[in-house]
């Protein structure tokens, strides 16, 4: 059997990307390890569920940690060099930093970079020259890197982190491509009735929606922005916010009081069934700074939602601008709130 590893920082991204994959792995006779910070709980969970996967816990630090990373990257290479796999898999910037760093030293044969949104973009100064150095790295020790948007892919070989012999995206782009039976438009009308009824949305009421975590990478400053402005017109209209709420710190004060105030914010946390939550929504919108792809930008336009996306590549890249969304720049509240606007008080559009 062919060995691969597949590496990320936290667990949630292998819950996101990599679990719907697993058994067909196991059919094609590849023996799959796991490696990511996660708990017992996780990986005991993980285990019952794929009793054929190998998984393995390292502590892989966050952000700027020195010392974290260096020894991140000495247990991983003791890791790979007893387990002498065939491929070594990385996402999400501080494990792709330490997994290939260490496959390089371990000379595993292929080193798949899967580039799902770049961390320096939306950073300044001296941290960005840090992020966009570890970027570069990740990319000079891959023998392979695979972006998830045909928009990033252009974007980093202007950049110079790699070129057309060792650089592709998968089709037309994403992580994972989109079940369009768990997304089956012939089931909006159900799904919307339903939402509506958990939490009381009449059915006159115009819905703004927005999955994801609360961040300002998210675009959630320009988002709240935009809907007080837009709730001060007009009474009957809501916000669904899908998603869990983190990163308060990097949210305006007042905003984020507005956010927390504000009855006409629905708040759900995080949700399993994010289909349902789209079935609602009479606009999607995805004001993110970055992105690798947008992938709730693809999930709103397969429940017939028009879009209103930031025109950084990834949140773009999944829409037709001016046919199943509008694209807005990135941080432009008054241009923002202007797409929202022409969609919701335009029935036809």
């Amino acid at each position: 059997m062919k060995k691969i590893c597949i590496a990320t920082t936290l667990w949630s991204s292998i819950s996101n990307w990599i679990k719907p994959f697993l058994t067909e792995y196991h059919s094609k006779q590849i023996d799959v390890t796991i490696v990511c910070n996660m708990d017992k709980v996780y990986e005991l969970q993980l285990k019952r569920e794929y009793p054929f996967i190998h998984t393995k816990s390292i502590p892989f630090p966050r952000g700027i940690n020195f010392w974290g990373s260096l020894k991140s990257t000495i247990e991983l290479c003791k890791f790979f060099k007893k387990e002498r796999f065939d491929l070594v898999q990385y996402s999400t910037p501080n494990a792709s930093f330490y997994s290939s760093l260490a496959a390089k030293v371990c000379k595993v044969p292929v080193r798949l970079y899967c580039q799902w949104g770049m961390i320096y973009i939306t950073q300044k100064g001296f941290k960005k020259k840090i992020f966009r150095w570890m970027e570069k790295i990740i990319c000079n020790n891959s023998t392979m890197i695979q972006p998830d948007s045909i928009g990033n892919l252009e974007f980093c070989r202007k950049e110079g982190f790699y070129n057309e012999n060792n650089s592709c995206v998968i089709w037309n782009g994403s992580a994972k491509g989109l079940d369009l039976t768990v997304y089956d438009i012939a089931k909006k009308q159900k799904y919307s009735t339903q939402i509506k009824k958990q939490y009381g949305i009449d059915s006159q009421t115009l819905v703004i929606g927005f999955v994801g975590r609360l961040g300002r990478e998210k675009g959630c400053n320009e988002l709240f922005s935009a809907f007080k402005s837009i709730k001060h017109d007009y009474a009957d209209v809501k916000l669904l916010f899908v998603g869990p709420i983190e990163k308060e710190d990097t949210i305006n004060p007042e905003l984020l009081e507005y956010f927390k105030s504000c009855d006409d914010i629905i708040k759900t946390g995080r949700v399993s069934n994010v289909e349902k939550y789209m079935s609602v929504m009479d606009v999607f919108v995805l004001p993110s700074y970055r992105e690798g792809f947008g992938m709730s930008v693809v999930e709103a336009s397969a429940m017939g939602v028009p879009v209103v996306a930031t025109k950084y590549p990834g949140p773009s890249g999944g829409m037709l601008d001016g046919v199943t969304g509008i694209a807005v720049e990135v941080k432009d509240i008054d241009g923002l709130e202007q797409a929202i606007r022409c969609l919701i008080f335009d029935k036809e559009k």
